[in-house]
């Protein structure tokens, strides 16, 4: 049992150590320490488990350096070695969004639709952001935000607040610059890690807009917000 888990242990060590190598082009004479420090910076995973992994930078030189006539002096116990193969696998076969996240229901509006109707799809669904068409092409997002916005503007003007959303089309009011402020494009292939690293990278961040490939225009299939991050964390905590 001893050489085994020092085996699995080491097996996993080499497997990350190449990983980021690999990942962001740390030249061989690196020690593998120094990769993690630097890796922390953009990488959640490592930065997640940073001082677990400079500490088992030690103890794989103790297995290596100090084991003599194939006796095992530093032997890792069954914890360490299953944290070291869960950041094996977060880090060399991350789970992806379109293979681990349930796709919720999208409901979608044309740009034609008035404001007044947008918003009462709004309050019939209780959906809080709502993805805007332009024929096949995604054109924006219509929130609460955004509708208030719009009818404070016409409530200054002292205009008819009524007239303005019975009669303006909802394409009218939405704004791309909201697309990269409060939403981030990301694919099916993107990971988890990357749907943590948007919320954590952009603190105004209202949802994560899951399309095939992650690029602008294309049909929304998923909406992740912060509501669903419990989710997203439990899958990488029980990852297999």
């Amino acid at each position: 049992m001893d050489k085994q888990n020092a085996h699995e242990f080491l097996d996993s060590y080499n497997k990350i150590d190449a990983q980021l190598r690999q990942l962001y082009g740390f030249k061989p004479s690196q020690s593998f320490s120094d990769m993690i420090r630097r890796s922390a910076e953009n990488n959640s995973v490592i930065r997640k488990y940073e001082s677990d992994l400079i500490d088992y930078a030690r103890l794989r030189n103790a297995i290596v350096h100090q084991s003599t006539d194939g006796r095992v002096i530093a032997v890792p116990c069954d914890e360490v070695v299953a944290e070291m193969r869960l950041i094996e696998r977060l880090l060399c076969t991350p789970p992806t969004i379109g293979g681990v996240m349930r796709e919720k229901k999208i409901v979608s509006i044309d740009d034609s639709v008035s404001v007044k109707q947008a918003l009462l799809l709004i309050a019939r669904t209780d959906f809080s952001n709502i993805p805007v068409y332009r024929g096949k092409r995604m054109v924006g997002i219509i929130n609460n935000r955004r509708i208030i916005k719009a009818l404070g503007e016409v409530s200054k003007r002292g205009e008819s607040l009524d007239r303005f959303a019975s009669e303006t089309p909802v394409g009218d009011i939405v704004r791309e610059s909201d697309l990269f402020t409060y939403y981030k494009y990301l694919g099916r292939k993107n990971t988890l890690q990357d749907v943590l690293a948007a919320f954590e990278e952009n603190r105004k961040l209202l949802a994560v807009l899951v399309s095939e490939h992650g690029a602008v225009g294309e049909r929304i299939e998923n909406i992740i917000t912060s509501a669903d991050l419990v989710a997203v964390n439990k899958v990488l905590e029980d990852y297999n």
